[in-house]
Parts: structure tokens; C-alpha cells; sequence
């Protein structure tokens, strides 16, 4: 097995977006995951499903923002949304370490790469997901359960 080289065709947020359509075509955007749930638009510096929708032909929401946990079912999900969206596709959450940790996850599952070879890639490109261990574990278990 080759060296992981990260995520290809996607992106994720390293924080809060403050102009969806410009982050959407500023990364050459043909589709959105984004993780956030209803709420997040009602807060300071949110943003709603819908200004996903409008920025973007094609999008897809799976609620995973807290305090829902980030759990294998949760997982799937991600992945088959990623294997119907058409790239480069952006997945942002409310301020990148859960949608870091999905675009992670997804890019090991699809390179055949180990956990040991996603995570020495992602602290490499200082992920935001690297800062919190629980969402490690996640990308880790995600890797060995459904590869």
C-alpha cells in the first residue's frame, strides 16, 4: 500500500462560514454535505440548510452537530451521501472538526488506508478533528467497522 495523501475532491470548514455562496465558489463547488441541523442557523454566525441549498446544485444534510454523537450510524450516512455527491464537494459542520473528521474517515475508507496512515495524514494537514480524541476514536473505529 501506497502513502494516504488526504482527502481528494473534498472539503471542509476551518471555521465558521460567513458567506456561503463565496466559500461554495471559491472551492469550485458542484455539491455540499453539511452537518449542521436547524438550530445553527438561529445562532450568531449561522448558517440554515438552506443557504447551503442556494449556494450549491446538489447538497445533502445529515444532522451530526451537538449534542447529537457522532456514532457508526452517523458514519454511514456520511459515506453514502459522499458516494452519490458529485466533487469537489464541501462537508462543513459549524466550524470544522466533525466535518474534518467525516471528509477523513471517508477519504481512509476509499484509499484502502490505515487508521495509523489517515491519522499521521490528518495531523500532518493540522485537521481540525486531530484537537479532540473522541473524534479520533471515531474516525478510527469508522475505518476498521466499515471498511
Amino acid at each position: 500500500m501506497t502513502d494516504f495523501q488526504g482527502p481528494q475532491g473534498l472539503t471542509f470548514n476551518r471555521g465558521l462560514i460567513a458567506d456561503p455562496e463565496s466559500f461554495a465558489r471559491d472551492a469550485n463547488a458542484a455539491s455540499w454535505l453539511y452537518l449542521c441541523g436547524e438550530e445553527f442557523a438561529a445562532m450568531d454566525g449561522g448558517m440554515s440548510y438552506s443557504d447551503v441549498e442556494a449556494a450549491v446544485p446538489e447538497s445533502a444534510n445529515i444532522v451530526s452537530d451537538p449534542p447529537r454523537t457522532l456514532d457508526m450510524a452517523l458514519a454511514r450516512q456520511h459515506v453514502a451521501a459522499l458516494d452519490e455527491l458529485p466533487r469537489p464537494t464541501l462537508v462543513t459542520c459549524r466550524t470544522g472538526p466533525r466535518s474534518s473528521a467525516a471528509v477523513y474517515l471517508y477519504a481512509g475508507l476509499r484509499a484502502g488506508a490505515t487508521p495509523d496512515q489517515v491519522l499521521s495524514r490528518a495531523e500532518a494537514d493540522n485537521a481540525p478533528f486531530c484537537a479532540f480524541e473522541d473524534l479520533k476514536a471515531w474516525v478510527v473505529e469508522g475505518l476498521m467497522e466499515l471498511s
